[in-house]
């Protein structure tokens, strides 16, 4: 339940604290005194939107600070996933800075507005006056009809379920659309890949066939110049081979005398021997060298393949064209092999989809079998609500669509007299009959879920004298099992509070305020009297509102 709020810097609030206790709490005050700022106050720190316009300073940050009670609520999962520490007395802190960014806070870890509002279903319902529209909502009727039936569990089951078959599901649609588009190009892409297969490229071959070339076509300078490198090296007056051996000769005359002579003698010898190593492989090349008209054509030929293929794919490299050819492959064979892809993807589809209908037949199972119950509840209270004849039509058909909350479409119609017709009930109730069908809703859901607290703002809209009477009673009622917190402008909602806070203006310093106090017995009675007959308070509204009080 709702411990206290702390508000500042909010709205024509520089600073309010309020506590909250159990049972029924009254919220009065007179048009415009600031009951929906209140409201706005405590909507913010459970995760509305806001931005600077907040602010009643906008120097400073506007705070907002609710604790709650949640010890008996089993939240303690949802702090767990969520990595937040539990504490039985949760504080809940909004922050709204100058410059219209916020912050929010669990038991002072920062939190996003979605875990907040993810929090807000578990702990407060806000009945604001235009949320009475919400009973003609097929969702909230839902809501209503899965309480009741005590749908919690298969519900849940069934949205996981319905996530696994949606991602399935896409995967599905994402197999068939690149089977399509694939199968368009199978063709072309077939020949490609074909094409480049046949070609039986190997990933150096082409700097080694432009090099081979390369030789061939210079055949006749290379061996030019290969037959002079031999003379240099071979003539018998001036060949570096006989000139090293004469020097080697030398050498070996002196070696003996000197280290530093043995070591040039060494040296020598080793460049000696690299000759001879090399002088054989330049005769070896000067023999190989030939030209074969045969063997550059092929060259020629095969040279030609590769840089038409280069040219056709848009690439300069074999490398980048064995790339194509493995991404041709799995083109190609993703339209050889998508056939049982396919099977495959749909076995899966098909198995979630076995699973979510049972349990999407379940919960419509569930929902058929208490709709006379419900019918019968919400009639009954609406009989203490001055309305005997209020009927309800419900039907609920089991469709074949998939929807977040199962497969059902639900009809659900009113009529409020004896013998009219059903219709939609925001089409054939009045504005004063919908607030007590939406009591009714209420006090069902009250019975039927571990909300720890509930606010009306002025469900009593459009009624007044005795059901006004009956309606405070069943707010009484619900009071017994949660927190009610209900903002009315009856005396005889009024009076059957447990606590009564006033909401008022005041000006200081020229400056509007509002502030929020708690009501001792006697200003309970001022205040009631002044409900009953106006500011100028007369003897009889006081005893009036002394016998309401008792």
């Amino acid at each position: 339940m709702l411990v206290s709020i702390s508000i500042k810097n909010y709205a024509l609030i520089n600073e309010l604290h309020i506590d909250f206790s159990s049972g029924l709490s009254i919220i009065t005050g007179e048009t415009g005194a600031g009951k929906s700022i209140l409201l706005g106050a405590l909507g913010l720190v459970l995760g509305n939107r806001a931005d600077s316009s907040s602010l009643k300073n906008t120097t400073t940050k506007c705070v907002v600070e609710a604790i709650i009670s949640i010890d008996t609520y089993n939240l303690q999962d949802f702090f767990e996933t969520e990595d937040i520490d539990y504490e039985s007395n949760t504080i809940l802190r909004r922050e709204i800075l100058p410059s219209g960014k916020s912050r929010a806070f669990v038991n002072d870890t920062p939190v996003t507005l979605l875990v907040l509002t993810a929090l807000r279903a578990r702990l407060i319902d806000i009945h604001s006056q235009h949320q009475t529209l919400q009973v003609s909502d097929q969702q909230f009727q839902f809501q209503l009809m899965d309480a009741v039936a005590n749908n919690e569990s298969k519900l849940a089951s069934y949205k996981s379920g319905l996530a696994s078959y949606t991602k399935e599901k896409k995967r599905l649609e994402e197999i068939q659309l690149a089977q399509r588009e694939a199968s368009l190009q199978y063709d072309y892409n077939s020949h490609l890949y074909n094409e480049l297969l046949e070609a039986k490229l190997l990933e150096d071959e082409q700097e080694l066939l432009e090099e081979k070339l390369d030789k061939i076509n210079n055949v006749e300078e290379i061996k030019q110049n290969l037959s002079e490198a031999l003379q240099l090296t071979t003539d018998e007056n001036i060949g570096i081979q006989n000139l090293l051996f004469s020097l080697e000769q030398k050498l070996a005359k002196i070696a003996s005398y000197s280290g530093e002579y043995q070591e040039l003698l060494d040296r020598i010898s080793s460049v000696k021997i690299e000759s001879d190593d090399i002088i054989g492989e330049i005769e070896t090349a000067y023999e190989s060298v030939d030209f074969n008209p045969s063997e550059a054509e092929q060259l020629n030929d095969r040279l030609q393949l590769i840089y038409n293929l280069q040219k056709k794919h848009y690439v300069n490299t074999i490398s980048e064209l064995l790339t194509i050819q493995s991404e041709l492959f799995k083109k190609v064979n993703t339209v050889e092999n998508a056939e049982q892809s396919l099977l495959d993807q749909e076995t899966i589809v098909k198995g979630i989809a076995n699973k979510l209908d049972a349990v999407a037949l379940k919960i419509s199972d569930a929902r058929s079998k208490i709709i006379l119950k419900l019918s019968k509840q919400l009639a009954d209270i609406l009989a203490d609500l001055g309305m005997p004849h209020a009927r309800f039509q419900i039907k609920n058909t089991l469709s074949e669509n998939y929807y977040k909350n199962g497969k059902d479409s639900l009809e659900f119609l009113f009529s409020a007299n004896k013998g009219g017709q059903y219709g939609e009930l925001k089409k054939v109730a009045s504005g004063g009959e919908l607030s007590r069908v939406m009591l009714a809703i209420k006090k069902i859901l009250s019975e039927n879920s571990q909300l720890p607290t509930i606010i009306f703002d002025e469900i009593d809209s459009g009624v007044s004298g005795e059901i006004s009477n009956k309606m405070a009673h069943i707010m009484s009622q619900m009071s017994q099992k949660m927190q009610v917190i209900t903002i009315t402008h009856l005396p005889q909602i009024a009076a059957k509070g447990n606590q009564h806070y006033k909401v008022y203006k005041e000006e200081v310093n020229n400056i509007t305020t509002t502030n929020l106090k708690q009501l001792s017995e006697d200003e309970r009675i001022v205040e009631i009297a002044e409900m009953l007959s106006g500011k100028n308070i007369s003897d009889s509204a006081l005893t009036h509102a002394r016998e309401l009080l008792n």
